[in-house]
């Protein structure tokens, strides 16, 4: 007995250090991202090599773009998949493109895009909360990213505990993030001031947590840390040589008291990966994702002994299981509500959303609803939040941030042409009645131009719209004889436009008729009596109306240099009236007044973007246009030989003011008045670099000065000379565009050589001007 006794001490003194052992407390473990901007992709290696080594931390404190990297990889997602993610983004369209022009309705994407400047008018006050880039983009994408875990509303609850660093604008102090949407706590901590918009919160309102603190390893600390793995990409102040753009030079400024204690959050670290030393490229260098990814190797290999010995340390202890949780893919709303939308816009954003309850979605569904209600164009943004109902019902609030019912654009623009120009518009929303906008917009300019457009909404489901247009343009019209500018004439014209249109697709077609009058005047820009014209003309009066049914299709991407996309416009239209009354200054020419003979019309446009790699774009264009004229009768004066006002205009490198022009590289703008004209573009679009674009061209067009049948018979074999209207003419023009996307609008530089004349033309372009 007293043997046993003995052999029993023995073995628990044996077993007591493993007893001791286990039950001693796992050291925390916290993984601490700075931010960073773009150099905040040099943190994933070290997420994949914590991955194969098990080791998964405790905690994750991250800020702004260590914030992104670190609130994915808390909620499941692997290293790997993270560095799939980031390989596959467009990076310029998720930070800086802000909403594409597909996903604007096809009422809107005229509009679209279009003004410099922007401000709005609220209880009589202007208002503009500026920033360099548009987020919803980067909103919906990190919505549809963390949709696995909309369910979790306090961050410890998700695989890895997180926390997420923001500072408050209000009172400047430092915010730490632990509760409610993670997408938007992963938005709100990289909130850099004049770069993306605050984030309001609570009763306050969020920026970059960067501004107080971009390498929070205290807060990791303060938390319980045992163990830091700091991954470093800001590393405190830019020496002079790196302050060379924009974007570092606000970073620099924006972060003092953050950098200033970069030094001592670092020494709080237990294993330090310092990227700065590796990293080539800067804050903004997103295009550069793949490099920069390569470059944060480095230092998580120069760390890989450490991050051996701590896998080592740890493997006694059990570890969190670090998986993405498992969601359906496909969902069903119980409950929608839409917050901060007024009345009346409520009716059309609802139609537009098209969302429903009790019907299956998934995250795609969903944000396809949520832009096309943004394509209306009332809003500065959407947001949306999950929740949950009753336990198990899943509810979703869309949140509205309406823009201004009344808002003043401003824009300027410059060509070769037309000369220089300010454009000022106000643009009223459901001022005049219910879903409805007010256009007002004028060209301040050397040939001034104004338009007014009202346009309203209806139908059960608002893809119903009404639109009235008036416009009118003084233009100085310079008439061409053997490629040489013969003469200059004033062309004053006014339009009275009213349609109605149906959206076949709210965000790509609509197809409509119409009633519309023009009338234009035309006199000599100099007194006859001392600068003869060759045209003799003192003065010319013309009067259309039209009846016209159209069709239009646009999805391409973006408004200026798109990638990929498909335009389609049709029109067929018949005269009306078609009224003349010219006076010549030569006495031994008649004046003539009364109709013309009848005419109907046929156009038909077509350009298509195909996506060829990631720098450069094929571009095929088609336009073919032709005028059936009525048989003269003996009351009637000939459309062939006085309608020059209404004929079609041929030339010109950007579009021009009206809705009988059309562009021809190496043509001067409407350099030639026809009545038939089939046209091809061929084309590829070269992104050079940034937002630089080579865009070489070829352009051919078969061209009619009289009636359709006399064209169609020579059209594939034309031998006329365009440059002196001998008809039917062969018109070729080559050359290249150079392009670049600025804060002004895009800026043109062409060269294009015309064939018959045989001579190589530039034009240079700044902005857009106003077009009908």
């Amino acid at each position: 007995m007293k043997k046993t006794s003995y052999l029993f001490v023995f073995i628990l003194l044996l077993t007591l250090p493993h007893v001791i052992f286990s039950q001693e407390k796992k050291p925390k473990v916290v993984l601490v991202l700075s931010g960073g901007g773009a150099k905040g992709i040099a943190h994933i290696p070290l997420l994949q090599k914590l991955d194969s080594l098990h080791i998964v931390p405790d905690l994750i404190v991250g800020n702004s773009m260590g914030s992104i990297i670190g609130g994915l990889y808390a909620m499941g997602y692997s290293g790997d998949s993270i560095e799939k993610i980031t390989k596959n983004i467009y990076w310029d369209k998720l930070l800086g493109g802000g909403q594409s022009l597909r996903t604007a309705s096809a009422e809107e994407k005229r509009e679209f895009q279009r003004y410099l400047v922007g401000i709005g008018i609220k209880e009589g006050k202007l208002n503009r909360v500026g920033s360099l880039l548009n987020d919803q983009n980067l909103r919906e994408y990190l919505s549809e990213l963390t949709f696995p875990v909309y369910n979790v509303k306090n961050f410890d609850s998700l695989p890895i505990p997180f926390r997420a660093m923001a500072t408050d604008l209000v009172e400047g102090k430092e915010v730490i993030l632990s509760k409610g949407s993670l997408a938007y706590a992963m938005r709100a901590s990289m909130s850099l001031p004049a770069i993306f918009k605050p984030m309001v919160y609570e009763k306050t309102v969020l920026v970059d947590g960067g501004v107080l603190n971009n390498f929070p390893t205290d807060v990791a600390k303060q938390m319980g840390a045992d163990i830091i793995i700091g991954s470093d990409v800001g590393g405190g102040m830019q020496p002079i040589d790196k302050l060379n753009s924009l974007v570092t030079i606000l970073m620099q400024t924006s972060m003092f008291p953050s950098n200033i204690k970069n030094p001592a959050n670092r020494a709080l670290c237990t294993i330090l990966v310092d990227h700065p030393p590796n990293l080539r490229f800067s804050t903004a260098d997103f295009g550069k994702s793949n490099e920069i990814y390569k470059d944060g190797k480095i230092a998580t290999e120069q760390n890989l002994p450490a991050l051996i010995a701590l896998a080592d340390q740890l493997k006694g202890y059990p570890q969190r299981i670090h998986e993405l949780p498992k969601m359906p893919r496909e969902f069903i709303l119980d409950t929608i509500v839409y917050k901060k939308i007024s009345a009346e816009n409520l009716p059309l954003v609802m139609a537009r959303a098209n969302l429903k309850t009790h019907v299956k979605y998934t995250t795609e569904d969903l944000m396809a609803g949520v832009n096309r209600a943004m394509g209306t164009n009332l809003f500065d943004e959407i947001t949306y939040h999950y929740f949950i109902k009753n336990k198990d019902k899943l509810g979703i609030t869309i949140i509205g941030f309406e823009r201004a019912k009344n808002q003043i654009n401003m824009s300027l623009h410059y060509d070769t042409y037309r000369g220089v120009g300010l454009i000022f518009n106000y643009t009223a929303r459901n001022v005049i009645a219910e879903s409805s906008r007010l256009l007002v917009t004028l060209d301040i300019a050397e040939q001034p131009k104004a338009r007014v457009n009202f346009q309203k909404n209806f139908g059960k489901n608002k893809d119903w719209w009404w639109a009235t247009e008036l416009y009118t343009s003084f233009l100085n019209q310079e008439i061409f004889i053997d490629g040489k500018s013969a003469d200059n004439v004033l062309f004053n014209t006014f339009e009275f436009k009213n349609e109605a249109n149906k959206n076949l697709n709210s965000l790509k077609s609509y197809v409509g008729f119409g009633l519309n009058y023009q009338y234009v005047l035309l006199k000599p820009k100099y007194n006859t009596d001392y600068n003869p014209s060759i045209t003799s003309i003192d003065n010319y009066n013309f009067n259309t109306i039209e009846l016209n049914m159209h069709y239009s299709y646009n999805d391409m991407d973006k408004v200026f240099f798109a990638n990929n996309g498909t335009i389609i416009k049709a029109n067929l239209s018949r005269s009306l009236l078609s009224d003349i009354d010219v006076s010549f200054s030569d006495s031994n020419i008649t004046a003539v007044s009364g109709p013309t003979n009848a005419y109907t019309r046929f156009g038909l446009g077509f350009e298509k973007r195909i996506f060829l790699t990631k720098r450069i774009t094929g571009i095929i264009g088609l336009d073919a246009n032709f005028t059936f004229l009525d048989k003269l009768k003996n009351n009637q004066e000939s459309f062939t030989d006085l309608g020059y006002a209404v004929k079609y205009f041929l030339g010109g490198v950007t579009p021009s003011s009206g809705s009988n022009r059309f562009c021809f590289p190496g043509l001067h703008e409407d350099e030639v008045n026809l009545t038939q004209f089939i046209g091809m573009n061929l084309g590829a679009q070269v992104n050079l670099m940034g937002k630089i674009y080579l865009t070489p061209h070829f352009n051919v067009a078969t061209i009619g000065f009289e009636d359709f049948n006399n064209y169609i018979d020579k059209a594939l074999t034309p031998k006329g000379n365009w440059a002196l209207n001998e008809e039917p003419s062969l018109v070729l023009s080559g050359g290249a565009t150079i392009s670049y996307q600025s804060i002004l609008g895009p800026i043109h530089l062409d060269t294009s050589w015309i064939n018959n004349i045989d001579k190589v033309r530039l034009f240079f372009s700044v902005g857009l001007s106003l077009n009908p």
